[in-house]
Order: C-alpha cells, then sequence, then structure tokens
C-alpha cells in the first residue's frame, strides 16, 4: 500500500504506552495497518480485521498478568 494510500488513516496507540515507543493501528475498512510508532514512515504489516481479532483473542486468553 502506498504512502498516499496511508496519508488519511487515523493511527493509535496503546494509552499504556507512556515512553510512545510502541506500535500503532489505524482501522481501515476490513483490515488493519500495523506500524512502528518511532518510525512512522516506515513499512506497514497490514492484515485482516479477522486475522487480528484472533491475535487479540489469543493474547487475551493467555495474559497472567
Amino acid at each position: 500500500m502506498s504512502s498516499t494510500e496511508l496519508s488519511g488513516l487515523v493511527w493509535r496507540k496503546s494509552s499504556y504506552s507512556a515512553s510512545g515507543n510502541c506500535v500503532e493501528v489505524a482501522i481501515q475498512d476490513e483490515v488493519v495497518h500495523i506500524r512502528d510508532s518511532k518510525n512512522p514512515n516506515g513499512g506497514v504489516l497490514s492484515i485482516p480485521s479477522p486475522s487480528w481479532l484472533e491475535f487479540i483473542q489469543a493474547i487475551q486468553r493467555n495474559y497472567t498478568g
């Protein structure tokens, strides 16, 4: 996806990110885009929304903290 296509996205990061060094996500239709907050002009990983949901659910199931 080109930087022009990503330019209008609203990027969000966790409220737990005090230092600002984390990943950011943006949702566009049925795709979740993921990038490094320290390098917003770097690469972007784009995955289908259902896969992102499975990832989040797996983390929630396995989180012990």
